[in-house]
């Protein structure tokens, strides 16, 4: 059976959703779109970062597998490293 044995990602977003929450909030459009984008930005290279780091740290090029090879068991690999790295930046950006 799988336990995740921490807090869920459900928890999670309903953390997040708790209005009485007294979390960092933008005061204006303009501060929630800059926001929005610099959490964008750092969450797109904290995830190529990370699935960087992996393919140095695996044996093989996991980037030539997946573009030049067309490897699919790679492509998926890939896309759940990702998703995990992901899933951890969307954690710590939640609090």
């Amino acid at each position: 059976m799988f336990h995740s044995g921490g807090v869920g990602v459900l928890s999670l977003l309903l953390l997040a959703q708790d209005p009485t929450n007294s979390r960092w909030h933008p005061e204006s459009l303009g501060g929630a779109v800059l926001s929005v984008v610099i959490f964008a930005l750092i969450g797109i290279l904290a995830s190529l970062g990370g699935f960087k780091i992996f393919d140095h740290f695996t044996p093989g090029n996991l980037e030539d597998e997946i573009c030049k090879k067309q490897n699919i068991a790679a492509a998926i690999l890939g896309a759940a490293i990702i998703l995990g790295i992901s899933l951890i930046v969307a954690a710590a950006m939640i609090g």
